[in-house]
């Protein structure tokens, strides 16, 4: 599969279960520095009500990627996005971030928000794109680095998705 084209046409999306975090934890586990735990994973899916996440599947029903945020009143909190390896550079990181914006729409959001590192060029280059725009920095904010938070959002999530 050429890497320049779009996410690969075997991806579903549906929300994420228990049954599934071995394989986010392996994702999470080599694209995070200080990555969730189990237990973390756990708490979001089964106990905390603001809590949406969701995972991108292989037809052979293997995780290649998830993303989580939060819902609250008419705002979402992107919580977390990673892509496994093997699925890098096809589109998936755009795909999991147009399914939770649809979703978000669909449960009343109109602004969304995140934090990343402003080491991480690509996500920062896909938020953009998805038009988010820089608000403001959270000092110190990853523990491993101590490297500052970019805080972005996007205050019009029904706005330019047809990208």
């Amino acid at each position: 599969m050429d890497k320049e084209s779009a996410c690969p046409k075997n991806i579903t999306f549906e929300q994420m279960q228990v049954d599934q975090l071995d394989q986010v934890l392996q994702i999470e586990n080599v694209s995070f520095p200080t990555p969730w735990s189990k237990n973390s994973f756990e708490y979001e899916l089964q106990n905390n009500d603001f809590a949406h996440y969701i995972v991108a599947l292989t037809d052979a029903y293997k995780v290649a990627g998830y993303a989580g945020m939060w819902v609250i009143l008419d705002e979402s909190h992107v919580t977390n996005i990673a892509v496994h390896q093997d699925y890098r550079g096809y589109g998936l990181g755009m795909a999991l971030m147009l399914q939770l914006i649809q979703r978000a729409i669909m449960l009343g959001c109109q602004r969304m928000t995140l934090e990343v590192r402003p080491s991480n060029t690509p996500a920062r280059a896909l938020y953009a794109r998805l038009g988010f725009e820089e608000y403001g920095r959270r000092k110190n904010y990853y523990s491993d680095s101590r490297e500052d938070a970019i805080i972005m959002w996007k205050n019009n999530l029904e706005s330019d998705l047809d990208i």
